[in-house]
């Protein structure tokens, strides 16, 4: 069955990595969750897509107190997903402002999911794929996909790079998706979650290539375009 992977929560209809995007995203018939997870300058994981606030300061530059009220923790992002599964993406990627050597947050975000004992509800991703690896030194029983936007080497090549790494699925944009990276994936064990997907007609054309999850800020669109499959 193809997943509905709720981008940030509900985001075309709430604003994005809420809770409110996050719990509407259950009442419009999301099976996941895809949400972000950065640090604060006093070691606190909040829900963030870009290093910086809209006005311009830099979320690791500042303390959990001194960001807004519509900035969640990663624990109350997670009490808000009850009843679906989550994909964290841990944003730690060379060029930002926050990115960091010693992976505090995968760190963090695994302990959380051992914590929590969230292994069968929780897929770790990031495009930065050292973090991945390390997730999967941490604690193998967590389900980690690597997120990829550049091509660097043929499809076959990356497919059997990631299964032999022992991660899940591949995570790639929706431009990149073909059948020839569908067939790379599937001769690999690997399942693909594509991103990010409004289109219903695209999103018909997924489905019959053979995609796992759709990832898409209209997650209602993409219940009624399965449901019609």
């Amino acid at each position: 069955m193809v997943r509905v992977i709720a981008h940030r929560g509900a985001s075309a209809a709430a604003p994005e990595n809420t809770v409110e995007a996050f719990r509407l995203a259950h009442e419009l018939g999301a099976d996941w969750v895809e949400l972000d997870a950065r640090r604060t300058a006093d070691g606190k994981v909040i829900v963030h897509h870009d290093a910086e606030l809209a006005d311009g300061r830099t979320i690791v530059e500042l303390e959990r107190v001194e960001l807004p009220d519509h900035v969640c923790d990663l624990t109350d992002a997670l009490d808000a997903c009850e009843g679906m599964s989550i994909n964290i993406e841990i944003k730690n990627w060379p060029a930002d402002p926050d990115f960091d050597e010693t992976e505090s947050v995968a760190r963090a975000v695994v302990g959380l999911v051992q914590e929590r004992s969230l292994h069968d509800r929780v897929l770790i991703s990031c495009f930065h794929y050292p973090t991945i690896q390390l997730v999967r030194e941490l604690d193998p029983a967590i389900r980690t996909a690597f997120l990829h936007i550049l091509i660097d080497r043929s499809w076959e090549e990356l497919a059997a790079d990631v299964a032999a790494d022992g991660h899940t699925a591949l995570h790639p944009w929706d431009g990149l998706v073909d059948e020839a990276l569908m067939a790379a994936a599937s001769a690999h064990g690997l399942e693909v979650n594509v991103w990010t997907v409004d289109d219903p007609d695209r999103m018909a054309q997924l489905v019959a290539l053979g995609v796992h999850g759709l990832c898409t800020n209209v997650p209602d669109v993409a219940r009624h375009v399965l449901d019609a499959s």
